[in-house]
């Protein structure tokens, strides 16, 4: 896929190259100044005329009618140079991508070093070239009759820099390239209708990563559930005729099993709400309440891919929600794995439930810390909007490496209060040690609140992204629909983790 070379010569052959231009007043200088030459000043004169823009995000093609040896230049705005970042260049470098696929370009060139200054050097400018390329140009085929001609994409791409070791920008390019691909995996399960991505084939999934990967695997089946005692999961489960799955990943990268980091996703993969039914317009899209248990097996395949010396469990509850003479009821009592008893006010707060048991079995597994990601409530959404992911935490040191982390993946999270008050009202229940619903005040606290009377002294970090999950817009780095977000905030987390003793 990525081939780098140390040297560019404007006379080998490419079906285009791709350039970077900041904003400045004075001329084109170093390799832009020689390309201005074999142009005869021509690009000077666009800039002058403003058909070709250094303005940030800005992309231009430029036909070379043979004073190059690539057919085509993109030429990518950087806007001022104060202002650059990782960020504006991993967007800028989505929107390029997604003009040059537009154009059916099979094979294209990258100057990295002309996409570098002090604040982003040429191993993050190679990284952000591998992950935006991979983010920006996923698409989910879905299932329309198409012709028989195949969508085309880069299949090859070159990189020039003079300024970086090659086997370092290599190595760049493949961790780039990794995170983007694990995020698509966690978008394509996140888009899958719930009636071809049951709670048994997202087991299936988890056994597949298992297999390439070299994880050990363990999938806990109903049975197997009764006897655990995990009667939160089971409750969810009562209305279906899907079986449910506890599923299980564990990687270990350091000798001795310690220090275990514990990733929790729920994977509701549809819900109907149970008795306390959704609405018609609220019920759509619920194929997509299974994107925590998406983001954590993404997460995991970049694991696989590149083997930090951590120790990770994944642990997935799955099920659908459904209504039938079976399913469990408002004024239920549920008894969950931990023996903490649960008062059912509302079957549509069913994601708390089976996370309960799922942080519990993940602690029987030996995690030492946990981050849950759910899209949990509808409540998240009216406290942050859509483009913020809330979080709860008991843990200050953990905590502050998960934002740290978000931050360098660019999917922003906000840390909501968790006092004393917010835990007595899910303990409120009169006639069980908790209740699932306290009411719809604070309804994102309460969710994430819930959780965390089952992670305890466990360090935790809780992650809704009930409306981060998925857009409704097209944006730089993908299409609209699933976003697989928290796939590269988790991926880093683990990466860069340090424990207390470190």
């Amino acid at each position: 896929m990525f081939t780098v070379k140390r040297e560019i010569n404007f006379s080998n052959e490419h079906e285009c190259l791709i350039i970077g231009l900041f904003e400045k007043p004075n001329k084109f200088d170093g390799v832009l100044a020689q390309l201005d030459q074999q142009f005869e000043g021509q690009l000077t004169e666009l800039v002058k005329s403003k058909d070709l823009s250094a303005k940030k995000k800005a992309v231009t093609k430029v036909h070379t009618f043979g004073r190059m040896g690539a057919k085509r230049l993109y030429v990518v705005g950087l806007g001022r140079e104060k202002d650059y970042s990782f960020d504006v260049l991993r967007e800028a470098l989505g929107k390029t991508f997604k003009v040059v696929k537009s154009s059916t370009i099979q094979e294209a060139a990258v100057y990295l070093d002309s996409f570098l200054n002090e604040n982003v050097d040429a191993l993050d400018a190679a990284h952000a070239v591998s992950e935006a390329f991979a983010l920006s140009t996923y698409r989910f085929a879905g299932y329309k009759q198409k012709s028989n001609e195949p969508a085309k994409n880069i299949e090859d791409m070159t990189v020039y820099s003079e300024v970086a070791d090659e086997e370092d920008v290599k190595a760049s390019l493949t961790v780039g390239y990794a995170h983007g691909k694990g995020t698509n995996s966690a978008r394509t399960l996140v888009n899958l209708p719930g009636n071809m991505l049951t709670a048994t084939d997202m087991a299936n999934y988890a056994k597949e990563l298992a297999s390439k990967y070299d994880f050990e695997a363990e999938i806990l089946e109903k049975e197997d559930m009764l006897k655990l005692g995990m009667g939160a999961l089971l409750a969810v489960n009562q209305g279906s005729t899907e079986p449910p799955k506890m599923i299980v990943l564990k990687y270990q990268g350091k000798e001795e099993w310690k220090d275990v980091i514990g990733l929790v996703g729920k994977g509701i993969t549809f819900d109907t709400g149970g008795y306390s039914i959704k609405s018609k317009d609220g019920i759509v899209g619920m194929k997509t309440d299974m994107g925590g248990a998406a983001a954590v097996l993404g997460a995991m395949e970049i694991i696989g891919e590149l083997k930090p010396e951590q120790n990770v469990v994944a642990v997935i509850p799955s099920t659908d929600n459904m209504v039938s003479g079976n399913a469990f009821k408002p004024d239920d009592v549920i008894t969950s794995m931990s023996g903490k008893t649960i008062e059912v006010l509302n079957t549509d707060a069913e994601g708390r439930l089976v996370l309960a048991d799922a942080v519990t079995y993940a602690k029987h597994h030996g995690a030492n810390y946990l981050v849950d990601v759910a899209t949990l409530t509808g409540g998240v959404i009216v406290a942050l909007g859509t483009e913020t992911t809330g979080a709860l935490t008991n843990n200050e040191a953990l905590w502050e490496q998960v934002l740290e982390a978000s931050y360098e993946a660019g999917e922003p999270i906000w840390r909501l209060p968790l006092f004393e008050k917010d835990k007595q009202r899910v303990r409120s229940s009169k006639i069980a040690d908790l209740n699932n619903s306290p009411g719809r005040e604070g309804h994102a606290i309460m969710g994430g609140a819930f959780v965390g009377e089952f992670a305890e002294d466990t360090p935790w970090v809780h992650l809704d992204i009930a409306g981060t999950s998925t857009t409704r817009k097209e944006h730089d780095l993908g299409p609209a629909g699933a976003t697989g977000v928290m796939v590269r905030t988790l991926a880093l987390f683990v990466e860069r983790f340090e424990t207390e003793s470190n």
